[in-house]
């Protein structure tokens, strides 16, 4: 056999092989929570409220806009750490308990191979908000900021609009 027609009889098998590590499409939740730092600025949220829906998190989504994140609750309290697997832009993850940011994990990198670093402070948190990298700071929030989230009528999910 030649080893051009060898190499057509193995592309369909090099096709099929790559088809099979497909990552699967992004989440793209409600707004169903906004945390007001001001009455006229407020960050829309979208909830992570189960195992499933936090082990996606923002995976392979385009960048947030700013006054948009994720949040992370763990009921009860938990260790959290979270790793930048297959998120293509930096987050800023903020770490939440009782009420209060404790720790930031300002600009953190994307990982698209593992291994991975992980993120995260040594002490149980009541949840993790990602906002886009930089918002934190733009936002003025810092260590010991207070976080107070309101429920709201769940919006459309997030996706960007399409053409």
């Amino acid at each position: 056999m030649s080893a051009r027609r060898g190499w057509v009889l193995a592309l369909p098998g090099v096709a099929a092989l790559l088809c099979g590590f497909t990552p699967p499409p992004p989440q793209w939740l409600p707004i169903t929570a906004r945390w007001c730092l001001a009455p006229d600025r407020c960050i829309a949220l979208e909830v992570a409220d189960t195992p499933e829906k936090q082990i996606k998190g923002l995976q392979l989504r385009p960048a947030l806009a700013p006054l948009r994140g994720m949040w992370f609750p763990y009921n009860p309290p938990s260790l959290a750490r979270f790793w930048m697997h297959r998120t293509p832009e930096p987050l800023d993850m903020l770490f939440v308990q009782g009420g209060r940011v404790v720790a930031i994990e300002a600009h953190t990198k994307p990982c698209l191979h593992l291994p991975c670093r992980s993120y995260g402070p040594d002490q149980e948190v009541d949840g993790v908000l990602e906002l886009a990298a930089g918002q934190a700071a733009a936002q003025g929030i810092q260590v010991g900021t207070a976080v107070r989230l309101e429920a709201i009528k769940a919006a459309a999910p997030s996706a960007p609009a399409r053409d």
